[in-house]
């Protein structure tokens, strides 16, 4: 195991050593060789340009806090700001570049690869402050949000006016929007709706030299340009600060179903899941989950699953939700007939929820899975992969033969609809300090076959540092410079979030 800022973390911090055959190595920029060290007049100089009195955070314990997110590592800035405004948020960059100085964006911290961990030090930029929903237009379907802003809260404030932001990552409670921009965050709406990026309209953005740009605009269509929209979502805070952003809004589908199936094994699951789709039917979610993540729900406290509130835990070895939406009595056919074709593919028992109440409780299951995974007291490394998807039977054999080869148990839940299923390779604190590198065997192992397959390391969380190790395995030399060259084009000094894949 590596140690950084005197926090165990995975080894997939350590430089990657090339292997033979492999991609040649890009070398890293000077910034990325050291932290940054800073210098007296530097929180002298950032309270001139946020005079508000907490827009600029010493305290050592609350630069810890914002030194880290929901994955393993932590780094401690220099100092951290919180501006209030993209004018704020600009001269802060304009300063920082002037003076090379490190910036690392932050939003709510909910992130799971190490995104928003200043790894260079420097400065930590908490957009906590700007969470302003600014506009909701019914007319044009758009809305107007600073960073971060909660997906959750604006969730909430559409459905009032009778629109709906299909965007929904499990932690939609707690993320920011800013954050789902930056990751280009999914969810299970996914497989219907799709991923953030076509919901993202237009961006108010700050360069890594302070300059105020914005791209795209409030209309449905653009080809005014290259798509410069499209390149600021998913580049993780490495090209620039979002400061606003204009978000595309739909009408609200007026009803849903919600299935919730029991099935004797996680093959049978997936088979059921072509099933669904040969039949001619596209429902906004497909979830899956096995057997360990289902006994894993059982066994949990009741405060943990929710099933004090009567959640549904349906029995065998693995589980099936699907959830259709549109008009009424269009969904309750397509819910009564999926139902039939559930129970013809092997399915043990079926629930039909036709009302919001039941319906909640079977997504409160779903909900509840990492956490009766994190309650069986292990460590669960969440690899959030994805695979084509015909190769979803596939994927689920591989990790079973993979647990049975290593001994690790893996937990495997997640999007089957889109094959973007979470992996989790479930390990004890024992077994993290005394086996490292058999862990990172199972990990090499997951990552190789499925880039084998054509599939992606990340499908949701983007690379941070957790999949920084991979990056080169994942990826072509060509396409690696092109990143560099991107980068290099808007962040000549590399200053913005520095240390992670680029």
């Amino acid at each position: 195991m590596a140690r950084l800022a005197g926090r165990q973390v995975p080894s997939t911090l350590k430089p990657e050593k090339k292997k033979k055959g492999s991609n040649k190595r890009i070398p890293s920029s000077p910034l990325q060789a050291s932290r940054f060290k800073s210098h007296p007049s530097l929180e002298r100089d950032l309270r001139k340009l946020i005079p508000l009195a907490s827009g600029v955070i010493t305290d050592p314990a609350r630069l810890a806090e914002l030194g880290k997110d929901k994955w393993f590592a932590a780094s401690l800035p220099e100092i951290a700001v919180a501006p209030g405004s993209a004018k704020e948020v600009a001269a802060v960059l304009g300063y920082a570049d002037r003076h090379n100085i490190p910036v690392t964006t932050r939003g709510a911290g909910h992130g799971y690869v190490g995104g928003c961990v200043p790894v260079r030090g420097g400065i930590l930029m908490s957009m906590h402050r700007m969470n302003r929903i600014r506009e909701i237009s019914g007319e044009d379907f758009v809305a107007v949000v600073e960073p971060a802003v909660i997906t959750g809260v604006l969730q909430t404030e559409v459905v009032k006016k009778g629109l709906f932001y299909p965007p929904d990552p499990q932690s939609y409670k707690d993320c920011s929007l800013g954050g789902n921009i930056a990751t280009n965050a999914g969810g299970p709406r996914c497989l219907k709706y799709g991923v953030t990026r076509p919901y993202v309209l237009g961006l108010q953005v700050a360069l890594a030299d302070g300059t105020l740009v914005r791209v795209g605009g409030r209309t449905h269509k653009n080809k005014t340009g290259f798509d410069l929209v499209g390149m600021f979502v998913g580049s993780e805070g490495m090209l620039g600060v979002i400061t606003e952003a204009t978000l595309r809004l739909l009408p609200l589908p007026p009803s849903r179903v919600t299935l919730s199936a029991g099935f004797g094994s996680m093959r049978d699951a997936a088979t059921a899941v072509q099933a669904i789709f040969k039949a001619g039917y596209l429902p906004c979610a497909v979830e899956v989950a096995d057997s360990f993540t289902l006994q894993s729900a059982r066994n949990a406290p009741k405060e943990v699953t929710g099933q004090a509130k009567g959640t549904f835990i349906p029995p065998g070895k693995a589980h099936l939700l699907v959830e259709i939406d549109g008009q009424k009595a269009s969904v309750l056919s397509e819910g009564k007939a999926l139902k039939a074709l559930l129970t013809k593919n092997k399915a043990l028992e079926v629930e039909l929820a036709t009302s919001p109440e039941r319906c909640e409780r079977i997504w409160a299951l779903r909900r509840a899975f990492s956490a009766s995974l994190k309650a069986t007291g292990l460590t669960k490394l969440n690899e959030d992969i994805a695979v084509p998807r015909g190769r979803l039977v596939d994927l689920i054999s591989f990790a079973e033969k993979l647990q049975k080869k290593t001994g690790f148990p893996i937990a495997c839940f997640g999007h089957a609809g889109d094959g973007n299923i979470h992996v989790n390779v479930m390990v004890s604190k024992e077994q993290q300090a005394k086996r490292p590198k058999e862990i990172e065997g199972v990990l090499d192992a997951l990552f190789t076959q499925v880039i084998r397959w054509g599939g992606a390391i990340t499908g949701e969380h983007g690379i941070g540092l957790a999949k920084k190790r991979w990056w080169n395995e994942a990826t072509s030399c060509e396409l690696r410079d092109l990143h560099i060259r991107i980068k290099k084009a808007l962040d000549p000094k590399d200053i913005l979030n520095p240390g992670k894949f680029v």
